[in-house]
């Protein structure tokens, strides 16, 4: 199992690129909710916004896919889109995960 980690402009860019990668079927579901986010602004200060943390899960197989559609559906220039490869799943999540993944 993958989970792929980026960070939205805010909640409805999340709920936007979540539904539509649920709806393609590159994953079994998304985890979203609001945070506060410091980045390094022009000069080196220290820049506090508003935004919104997706991560998807999903497997191997759809993370290209879900990358580009992040990349083609994302406001940022340059979102970060980082890639965790869980080592250990529940056995019953893990099969319903892949009894349903391999509908698509």
């Amino acid at each position: 199992m993958i989970l792929i980690y980026t960070t939205c402009r805010d909640t409805a860019e999340a709920v936007k690129i979540g539904q539509l990668i649920i709806e393609q079927k590159m994953a079994i579901a998304v985890n979203l909710w609001p945070i506060q986010s410091l980045r390094a602004g022009d000069g080196g200060t220290a820049v506090s916004e508003r935004e919104a943390i997706l991560i998807v899960k999903t497997n191997e197989q759809k993370v290209q896919d879900v990358e580009n559609l992040i990349l083609k559906n994302h406001t940022y220039a340059i979102p970060f889109i980082g890639v965790i490869n869980l080592y250990r799943v529940n056995r019953e999540y893990k099969e319903w995960m892949q009894k349903v993944m391999q509908m698509s």
